[in-house]
């Protein structure tokens, strides 16, 4: 998981728009990202979904509707999201929002590579493209 670096902006504000299905995060430096909850969830910096180590990732699928049930702060650096399809274990410090929402382009180019290469569509059930334990959850 990406950890707080003392150099990256922090929040000025987060709204989130449920109907659109984003998060909008303004940053101290004047950025402004829209970013999709899709996105957020099948980035999750969760062990859940980045795995436990290189080779490990679980490529997340039919996501396209998922809803931020909460966001719940942890501490002065982070927020953890709550999913509509019950993920909460991914703690988002403010670099790793930062990093989603300025590498969004690019992430969703990887994401549709990937899909790509396991033969799965971005709306497959979970089931038909982890084929692997997500720890337990």
């Amino acid at each position: 998981m990406a950890g707080l670096n003392a150099d990256t902006p922090t929040p000025v504000a987060l709204t989130v728009h449920a109907k659109s299905r984003v998060l909008e995060v303004a940053f101290s430096d004047g950025a402004g990202f829209r970013i999709p909850f899709e996105l957020m969830r099948i980035y999750s910096p969760s062990a859940e979904v980045q795995g436990h180590g290189p080779g490990q990732e679980v490529l997340q699928t039919g996501k396209r509707d998922v809803q931020l049930s909460e966001l719940e702060p942890v501490g002065n650096y982070a927020v953890k999201p709550v999913f509509s399809d019950g993920h909460d274990s991914g703690i988002y410090s403010w670099d790793y929002l930062y990093f989603l929402g300025s590498e969004q382009d690019q992430l969703w180019q990887d994401y549709e590579r990937r899909l790509a290469q396991a033969g799965v569509s971005r709306d497959a059930p979970m089931a038909a493209a982890a084929g692997k334990s997500s720890c337990g959850h």
